[in-house]
């Protein structure tokens, strides 16, 4: 059964919790604003196979880098502070890690926060990703806010919200699994 809280209080209540499962880290910011809408815990992987030049966290490329955890262990932090708006997955590449954190974002949806993931992966990849790829599919399933494409340092842009690069764009997919046409919010969000 699915508990829907009814208020910000109400939601670390709710009896949902991810199954266990051990993932690779780079690191773990438990207060951020500047990783999406409002205060955020954010779960950095450890892996990518992007790297792109300028990347704002080249330790994080290393698959073999960073420390072991568990998704429950991550969960059990996340819910520690009722301010918590939402949970953002950065990396590294957070799709190598998507059954995991398809985990985590699905108990957090199901307690009224929002999840953003970024990715190197353009969002057309990640829809063809999906069709073969249950994580996958999850993960996308799960997620809210999308930022995708590799970071282009030769379009960085500081003044850009919650992405690096102007080629990066913002989408709302809480359409998908039933649609493919996410809403492009590039600068919209808040």
């Amino acid at each position: 059964m699915i508990v829907t809280p009814r208020s910000s209080a109400d939601r670390f209540f709710a009896s949902s919790a991810p199954a266990e499962m051990p993932i690779r880290l780079y690191g773990i910011v438990r207060e951020s604003i500047v990783d999406g809408p409002g205060l955020r815990f954010v779960v950095f992987v450890q892996g990518c196979p992007h790297h792109c030049p300028g990347c704002h966290n080249p330790e994080s490329h290393d698959p073999q880098g960073g420390f072991s955890t568990t998704t429950t262990r991550i969960w059990e932090n996340l819910i520690k502070n009722p301010s918590i708006r939402g949970v953002t997955f950065s990396g590294g590449e957070p799709f190598l890690y998507a059954k995991e954190l398809a985990e985590i974002g699905k108990c957090a949806r199901e307690r009224g926060m929002d999840v953003m993931t970024y990715s190197g992966y353009t969002l057309d990849a990640l829809l063809g990703m999906a069709e073969k790829d249950a994580g996958v599919h999850a993960l996308l399933s799960a997620t809210q806010y999308l930022v995708d494409g590799r970071f282009e340092e030769d379009k960085r842009d500081l003044l850009l919200r919650f992405r690096g690069s102007k080629n990066q764009h913002i989408y709302d997919v809480t359409c998908f699994p039933n649609s493919k046409n996410a809403t492009l919010l590039d600068d919209a969000i808040r």
